[in-house]
C-alpha cells in the first residue's frame, strides 16, 4: 500500500495548530464538535455538527447547526441517519480491480469480492494512467468520457481538479443536463439570472405556490417558513400531479396532469389579463414583450375551458386561482425542477417564471419565484476547473461536449471517436441515467475501460474495470453555497477517511502526475483549492474569504437590501441581466436560435393513447437522495413502511379496467423495457398516471430500475432528460407454473 499521504493527498488542508474554526477539545474532554456542511444534491445545504470522540476518532453524533440562519439546527430523516451510511459495513474501502475472465454486469449485494480484488492505491493509479495513455493514443483524448454529477455540490468535490485533469488530457467534455440545465436556460431567458426570494421571506408571504415543489421531501428547512406564514393567515396551494406529503398538508391540491403545466400557467395569464389584473406600471416598466404575450395567451387556446380540458383542472379552478394569484400581495411561487422533465420543460419552467413579471409580485417582500438562488454565489469556479488547459492537451483545441442525458447513446452509437474509457465519480449513471437499457449494454462493452470512484458497490461500480473508494462528506474539506439560500459556508472534515478512501482532488492530482502533466496547478491541495475558490471580486461575496470562514465557518452574502433590510430581486429593471434589461416575455435570443421566442404548449410528442395510454412518474423515493442511500438498510425500512418496496401506485380506476387488484404483481412496459412491480391501488395518482420510485436496479425484484423505460429525448431548452414524459402499459404479470407466486411476493414488500 501507499504511504500514508499529508497535506492535498486526502488529508486535511488545516493542520491542528491553525487558526480554524475546528473546535478541539482539552486533554481531558471526551468529545469535540466540528461544523460541517451536507454536500448532498439539494438545496438546503444544511449546517451540520458533527461530535467526534476524541479517543477513537470517531464521529459518535451529527445534528443541525442551530446557528444556521435557515437549516436552523435540524436535519431531513436522510441525513438525520448520515451516520448510518458513513460505517456502512457495505462500504467501499479500498481500491478493486475486475479478475480476468470475469464479465461486466450486475452482481448480488455481498458478491463484489467474486468480481474482483483488491490493489494499492499505486497498482490503480498506474494501470488507470497506463490505460488512459493508451485510448488517448490509439483513438485520441476524445475517446475518453469523464461522467460526473452532484454527488457532492461543494466546489472541491464537485469541480475542481476533476476537470483540470480531463480539460489537459484532451477528453471530451460532459454537458451535465440530467438534472437542471432545462430550467436553468428558461430562467436565463427571463431574467437573464438566477435568483430568488430569501427562503426567510417565504414567512412573509399570504399565497404560497408550491409548484412541482415536494417542499416536505425536497426543501424541508423551508417548510417552517410556509408554516410560519400560514400561522399568519397565508394560504398554500400545491400544483403537482402526485400527492406529495406537502400536498396533504396544503391548503389546496391541484392534481394537473403531467406534463402540462405551460398550459396552466398561460390559462393563468389569460385569465389574469382579461380581467385587468395585471400590474401595469411594473409591465411598463420591468418588462419586454408584453403585447406578444398577450396577443398569444388572449386567445382561445388558453381561455379556462380549453386549459381545463388540457390539465384535467376544472375551469373554475383555474379562475379562482389566477384571481387569488393575482390580488394577493405578497404571492410567492416555489417551483422545482420535476416540471422540466418533459419535452417542453423548458417552456414550462419559463412561462410559470414569467407570473410574477406580469403581476408585479417582486415588489413585495416575501414575493416572486424561487427555482434556485445558484447565481447568487460568485465562487470562481475558472480558476478551480481552469478550462484553458484545454489549449495544452494533445487536441490543442476545446474538446467535444457529449451530453450525459445521452450516455445510451454515446456508449452505443458510432461516434467519431467512439468512447472507450468512462470515468464515472459523483454518480451513478447506470441506475439514474435515461434509457437504462442502451446505458448498461454500452456499460458492458468489453472494449470500454471504465473507472468508477465511489463509497460503496453501485450499479455503476458492478460494471467497472477498477473501482476506487471515495470519502463521505464528513471525512473532506470543502467550500460550499446552496441553490436553495445565501449562505457560504466551509466545511471541515470531523473525521479521518474510512479505509483508503481519497477525494476527488487528491485522485485527480496524482493521476495527472501520473500522466506526466508538469502544470504546477497539478501539486495543489486542498487549501489552496479553497483560497482560489474564494479569490472572487462578486460584491455578494464582501467579507467572506478563506481566513473569515476559518474564524466563522457560515457567512450569509452581502446581499443589497433596501432602508428596511429586505431584499427584493428584480423589484426594478436593474436586476434583469437579459438582452433587453428587463425581464423578457418575449425572447429575441431565443428566436436567433430557431425556437419559439414566446412561451406556448405542445403536448409530449410521445403520446400513444392506443397502445401506451399511462402516463409514468419515476419518482425520487424519499427516503434516500436520487440513488443514494437506496442500499441503506435503514433507509430501504424507511421507504417501504411507506407505500413498500418495489410499488407501482395506480389508480383504482385504471387498475380495476386492467384487471389490477392490490399486490398484484404487474408488468410495466413500453418499447424501451419492461419491469415488474406490484401494484399499489391509490388516490395519490390521477386516473392516466402511474408511478414508481428510482433506486438501485440489482435491489429491485427483477434486477432493472425506472429508467428501463425513460427515453434519451431532451427538453425543448438546455437539452435536459425527459424523465417524466414516458409512457407505458401496465398489464398483470405472466406467472410460470413452477414459479412460487407467494415467495415473489414477498420479495416485492419486505424491507431488508
Amino acid at each position: 500500500m501507499p504511504p500514508t499521504p499529508t497535506n492535498g493527498a486526502g488529508v486535511s488542508a488545516f493542520s491542528q495548530d491553525e487558526d480554524v474554526a475546528r473546535p478541539l477539545a482539552d486533554a481531558s474532554a471526551k468529545t469535540r464538535v466540528v461544523h460541517t456542511t451536507c454536500s448532498l444534491d439539494c438545496p438546503d445545504s444544511c449546517g451540520v455538527l458533527a461530535t467526534v470522540d476524541t479517543a477513537t476518532n470517531r464521529v459518535v453524533r451529527i445534528a443541525g447547526d442551530p446557528a444556521h440562519p435557515v437549516t436552523r439546527g435540524f436535519l431531513c430523516g436522510k441525513v438525520a441517519r448520515y451516520l448510518d451510511r458513513v460505517y456502512s459495513p457495505d462500504r467501499l474501502l479500498y481500491p478493486m480491480r475486475r479478475r480476468a475472465g470475469v464479465a461486466k454486469g450486475s452482481l448480488q449485494p455481498g458478491e463484489e469480492h467474486l468480481a474482483f480484488e483488491r490493489i494499492s492505491w499505486d497498482e490503480a493509479l498506474d494501470a488507470i494512467a497506463s490505460r488512459l495513455q493508451q485510448v488517448s493514443d490509439t483513438h485520441g483524448p476524445e475517446s475518453i468520457l469523464p461522467y460526473s454529477y452532484a454527488g457532492i455540490i461543494g466546489q472541491l468535490g464537485y469541480g475542481s481538479m476533476d476537470r483540470r485533469f480531463f480539460h489537459r488530457l484532451g477528453a471530451s467534455q460532459l454537458d451535465r443536463t440530467i438534472c437542471a440545465s432545462a430550467g436553468t436556460a428558461a430562467f436565463n431567458a427571463v431574467y437573464g439570472v438566477r435568483v430568488g426570494p430569501e427562503p426567510q421571506s417565504f414567512a412573509h408571504a399570504k399565497l404560497i405556490l408550491a409548484w412541482g415543489a415536494n417542499l416536505h421531501g425536497n426543501s424541508i428547512h423551508l417548510w417552517p417558513f410556509v408554516e410560519q406564514a400560514r400561522r399568519n393567515g397565508a394560504r398554500l396551494v400545491v400544483i403537482d400531479p402526485y400527492q406529495t406529503k406537502t400536498a396533504r398538508l396544503a391548503d389546496q391540491h391541484i392534481a394537473i396532469k403531467p406534463g402540462t403545466d405551460t398550459a396552466l400557467a398561460m390559462g393563468m395569464m389569460h385569465v389574469i389579463l382579461r380581467d385587468g389584473l395585471e400590474d401595469r406600471d411594473y409591465i411598463r416598466d420591468c418588462t419586454h414583450g408584453f403585447e406578444a404575450l398577450r396577443d398569444r395567451v388572449m386567445t382561445a387556446d388558453y381561455s379556462p375551458e380549453h386549459v381545463a380540458a388540457i390539465t384535467g383542472v376544472d375551469a373554475d379552478v383555474i379562475v379562482t386561482l389566477a384571481r387569488a394569484y393575482a390580488t394577493t400581495q405578497p404571492a410567492v411561487i416555489r417551483v422545482n425542477y420535476g416540471i422540466q422533465r418533459t419535452d417542453n420543460g423548458g417552456t414550462a419552467a419559463r412561462a410559470v417564471g414569467m407570473l410574477p413579471l406580469l403581476t408585479g409580485a417582486w415588489k413585495y417582500h416575501g414575493g416572486g419565484v424561487m427555482l434556485s438562488t445558484s447565481n447568487a454565489f460568485g465562487f470562481n469556479s475558472a480558476k478551480l476547473q481552469m478550462p484553458e488547459l484545454m489549449q495544452a492537451s494533445p487536441l490543442g483545441r476545446d474538446a467535444r461536449t457529449l451530453n450525459m442525458s445521452q450516455l445510451g447513446e454515446a456508449l452505443t452509437q458510432v461516434n467519431d471517436p467512439a468512447v472507450h474509457a468512462l470515468f464515472v465519480y459523483n454518480s451513478n449513471p447506470a441506475a439514474v441515467a435515461p434509457n437504462q437499457s442502451a446505458v448498461l449494454r454500452g456499460m458492458r462493452r468489453d472494449d470500454l475501460f471504465t473507472v468508477v470512484h465511489d463509497c460503496f458497490f453501485t450499479d455503476t461500480a458492478d460494471h467497472a474495470d477498477i473501482v476506487l473508494p471515495s470519502p463521505s462528506f464528513l471525512e473532506q474539506d470543502d467550500v460550499q453555497g446552496a441553490y436553495g439560500h445565501y449562505v457560504a459556508q466551509l466545511s471541515l472534515r470531523a473525521m479521518e477517511p474510512m479505509g483508503d478512501s481519497r477525494s476527488n482532488v487528491w485522485l485527480f492530482g496524482q493521476l495527472a502526475q501520473r500522466m506526466g502533466f508538469t502544470e504546477p496547478c497539478f501539486q495543489e491541495n486542498e487549501q489552496d483549492l479553497l483560497a482560489q475558490a474564494l479569490d472572487t471580486q462578486h460584491p455578494w461575496h464582501a467579507g467572506i474569504t478563506l481566513g473569515a470562514l476559518k474564524q466563522r465557518p457560515m457567512m450569509a452574502l452581502a446581499l443589497p437590501r433596501n432602508d428596511r433590510g429586505e431584499f427584493l430581486p428584480f423589484a426594478d429593471a436593474t436586476w434583469f441581466r437579459t438582452p433587453s434589461g428587463r425581464g423578457e416575455f418575449y425572447s429575441e435570443s431565443l428566436l436567433e436560435q430557431g425556437r419559439d421566442p414566446l412561451p406556448g404548449y405542445t403536448p409530449t410528442p410521445e403520446r400513444n393513447d392506443a397502445t401506451q395510454p399511462l402516463r409514468m412518474l419515476p419518482r425520487k423515493a424519499d427516503h434516500w437522495m436520487n440513488s443514494t442511500f437506496a442500499n441503506i438498510p435503514q433507509h430501504r425500512a424507511m421507504e417501504a413502511a411507506r407505500i413498500g418496496l418495489g410499488a407501482l401506485e395506480i389508480h383504482p380506476d385504471d387498475a380495476a379496467t386492467r384487471g389490477i387488484s392490490q399486490d398484484h404483481e404487474v408488468e410495466v412496459a413500453n418499447e424501451r423495457g419492461s419491469l415488474r412491480l406490484r401494484a399499489s391501488l391509490t388516490n395519490r395518482v390521477p386516473r392516466g398516471t402511474v408511478a414508481a420510485t428510482l433506486g438501485w436496479n440489482k435491489l429491485s425484484a427483477d434486477g432493472h430500475g425506472v429508467n428501463v423505460l425513460t427515453s434519451e429525448r431532451l427538453t425543448d431548452l438546455g437539452g435536459g432528460a425527459t424523465f417524466y414524459a414516458t409512457n407505458v402499459e401496465v398489464r398483470l404479470a405472466v406467472v410460470k407454473a413452477d414459479e412460487d407466486q407467494t415467495a415473489s411476493m414477498q420479495v416485492f414488500v419486505a424491507a431488508p
